[in-house]
C-alpha cells in the first residue's frame, strides 16, 4: 500500500494501548486502507502493560513498530512512541477507535497548506454497533465527544485524535502523567507557548460508545476528579458549589440541541437521548458533590486504570 514507507515516513502514528487486543485489530485494518498516497506514514504501537501479549497480527505487522511502556497511562504511552517517531508530523489515535478511510489524507492535506496551524484535532462520531441505537449510544453521538467545542472554547483537542509538528512537541514536552487530564494540560500548555489547536473537520475518526453506564461513569470520575484538584480555598470551593448546581439543572437547557441534533434521527432515539443525559450530569453533580465534602480525588481518577 503506497501510504506505507518505513524508510521516510513523514507521519508517525502512535497509538497506546492496554487490553483491547480485538479493537487494536480493527483500528490497524483501518489504517491500512488509507486513501493516502503521500510519502507514507509508519505506525507505533505502545503497550502500557496489557495482560497478555499483543494479537499476531500487530507483531507480525512489518509495517507496525511495537513499544512497551511500563509507567501506567496513556500520558507516558504516548510520550515513549513519541520518543522513537520518524516523522515530521506526530498523528496520535487512540487503540479503541477506527480511522475513517481520509484520516491520514486530511492530515497531510493541513500540514502541506502554508501557514496552517501547527496543532489540530478533528471529528469523533460513534460507531453503532446495531442499526437500532442504544440510549448511551444515542447520548454519546451528541455529547460523548465534543472535539470541535474543545478546541474552540478550551484551547485543547483530545488526544485521541491529535495531529502535531513535530517540533511543537519538542518545544511543548511531554503529555503528562496517569493523575493529570494529559489532553488538556498539553494542549493548553501548546496555546500558551503559542500554538493554539485548529479545527479540522475531515479529520474523522470513529469509535464504539461505552458499553455500560459505569464505563462512563469512570470516565467522569476521573475528569471530575483532576477539576478538582485546581481547587483552591473558599472561593474556588463556592465556584465549586455553583458547577453543582448548573450542571443538575442543565439537562433542561440542552432539551433543543437534543431535539436538532443532526448525528441522531427519530423520536425515539432522541428521548432515550435526553433521558440517559439526565442521568449521567445528576451522577457527575453527586460525584462532584462528594468531593466537595471531603471524598479522595486520587481515589476516584484512579479507578478508570484499575477497573
Amino acid at each position: 500500500m503506497d501510504g506505507y514507507n518505513r524508510v521516510n515516513p513523514n507521519i508517525s502514528v502512535i497509538i497506546p494501548h492496554l487490553n483491547q487486543h480485538s479493537a487494536l485489530e480493527r483500528l490497524l485494518r483501518s489504517l491500512e486502507v488509507q486513501a493516502y498516497g503521500g510519502a507514507g506514514f509508519e505506525i507505533i504501537v505502545v503497550d502500557n502493560g496489557s495482560a497478555k501479549p499483543l494479537p499476531e497480527a500487530c507483531l507480525a505487522n512489518p509495517r507496525v513498530t511495537v513499544l512497551h511502556e511500563n509507567t501506567p497511562g496513556p500520558g507516558p504511552a504516548r510520550n515513549r512512541g513519541a520518543s522513537v517517531a520518524r516523522g515530521a508530523i506526530l498523528a496520535f489515535i487512540d487503540a479503541d477507535c477506527i480511522a475513517d478511510t481520509g484520516w491520514i489524507q486530511a492530515i497531510a492535506f493541513h500540514f502541506q497548506k502554508p501557514d496552517s496551524a501547527a496543532v489540530i484535532g478533528g471529528d469523533v462520531r460513534i460507531a453503532p454497533r446495531d442499526e437500532r441505537l442504544e440510549p448511551i449510544e444515542a447520548y454519546e453521538s451528541i455529547f460523548g465527544y465534543r472535539f470541535e467545542l474543545y478546541i474552540r472554547r478550551d484551547k485543547f483537542a483530545g488526544t485521541g485524535n491529535l495531529a502535531m509538528r513535530r517540533g511543537v512537541f519538542d518545544t511543548v514536552g511531554p503529555f503528562a502523567g496517569i493523575n493529570i487530564a494529559e489532553d488538556r494540560d498539553w494542549g493548553q500548555r501548546a496555546a500558551r507557548a503559542g500554538f493554539p489547536p485548529a479545527y479540522v473537520a475531515e479529520m474523522i475518526i470513529y469509535t464504539e460508545a461505552r458499553q455500560t453506564f459505569s464505563e462512563l461513569a469512570r470516565k467522569w470520575d476521573r475528569h471530575i476528579a483532576h477539576d478538582f484538584a485546581a481547587v483552591r480555598g473558599l472561593k474556588g470551593k463556592l465556584a465549586w458549589a455553583l458547577r453543582i448546581g448548573a450542571l443538575a439543572v442543565s439537562p433542561i437547557v440542552e432539551i433543543p440541541r437534543v431535539a436538532t441534533s443532526p448525528r441522531i434521527h427519530g423520536a425515539r432515539v432522541r428521548l432515550v437521548a435526553w433521558g440517559f443525559l439526565v442521568r449521567i450530569r445528576l451522577y457527575r453533580s453527586r460525584r462532584m458533590f462528594q468531593l466537595l465534602v471531603g471524598a479522595n480525588p486520587a481515589d476516584m481518577a484512579l479507578r478508570w486504570h484499575k477497573d
